[in-house]
């Protein structure tokens, strides 16, 4: 059986195991019907671009990035800058690795193997937890998304992202770069870094960063029973948090795992960005991540800059 809460996808019938009654107040049969819709958009773009994907099977490679918490019998698909450091705390606090969110360290989050993820399991066992545990990713807006990737990764020391990313961006798209910025990788711009983005042989390959979402969690293939937003985490994240039976005391963390100091990208600095790049350039970004932003009904965004 399906954890307590699980939303059926479309493989299946339109289940929906449902809370006591006194817990069914007006905004948990909202938070449902923004999921049933929610659901109802990608099952539509799958199936107008997406054609053949139910069709084939599922391979170690589009699970990779799914994480397993068997206690709760939970999937969670990272979708990086979409707040999947403070996911991970969760996930750990659910399989009792630890007692708070905040106890756990951004290096224990990512470079500890304390949660694992799904292709290390055998084929039945990816195949028993795809069919009975509670799917669920978290997207983002696409453009801030990326911009939240870019400031991130090239605009604070970074020991590999300016050495493997830095160097070969600034070899292929700056003219006249001086020989330190060519030593170092450092002082990237966002306009060369979208034109390494959209550069179909771009120097160096896709990382998981700015990769789509489409690419990232499959979910054409795998069907997901939740689908969360950054813009609205708090309130879909603890709403995911009652549907499993997590325990009652813990909420997602609201504190930003990097760079502290610094504000969240938001909309207006996403903006202030993407200002710097030619009609051309933002048009083609678009049109990169087309399907995300089909698939997860977000809009074309800064209609005031084409």
């Amino acid at each position: 059986m399906p954890a307590a809460g699980t939303i059926r996808g479309n493989n299946s019938s339109e289940t929906f195991l449902q809370p006591r009654p006194r817990t069914m107040d007006s905004r948990w049969v909202s938070l449902h019907q923004t999921q049933q819709e929610r659901k109802r958009v990608m099952r539509e773009a799958c199936a107008k671009y997406r054609a053949s994907s139910s069709r084939r099977a599922v391979t170690p490679r589009h699970v990779s990035r799914i994480f397993v918490e068997d206690r709760h019998r939970v999937l969670y698909c990272e979708v990086p800058k979409a707040g999947c450091s403070n996911w991970k705390r969760v996930l750990m606090v659910l399989a009792g690795l630890a007692s708070s969110t905040a106890d756990i360290q951004h290096n224990t989050v990512h470079y500890g193997s304390a949660l694992k993820r799904l292709d290390t399991f055998d084929r039945q066992g990816i195949v028993h937890r795809l069919s009975t545990y509670t799917k669920m990713l978290f997207v983002r807006e696409p453009f801030e998304r990326l911009v939240s990737a870019f400031r991130d990764k090239f605009e604070h020391p970074n020991s590999y992202y300016h050495p493997v990313f830095g160097k070969a961006i600034l070899a292929r798209y700056r003219a006249n770069a001086s020989r330190e910025a060519l030593r170092t990788g450092s002082g990237v711009q966002f306009p060369e870094f979208v034109q390494y983005l959209l550069d179909v042989h771009r120097p160096v390959g896709m990382d998981i960063h700015w990769d789509h979402v489409s690419r990232l969690c499959s979910p054409c293939l795998i069907d997901y029973d939740f689908v969360g937003k950054f813009e609205s985490m708090e309130d879909d994240a603890n709403f995911f948090l009652r549907l499993i039976q997590a325990p009652g005391n813990l909420t997602f963390p609201r504190f930003k795992d990097r760079h502290s100091e610094e504000a969240r990208t938001t909309s207006r600095i996403t903006h202030q960005y993407f200002a710097q790049l030619s009609s051309l350039q933002r048009q083609r970004t678009y049109d990169f991540y087309y399907m995300d932003y089909l698939m997860f009904n977000y809009s074309k965004p800064f209609s005031d800059l084409y």
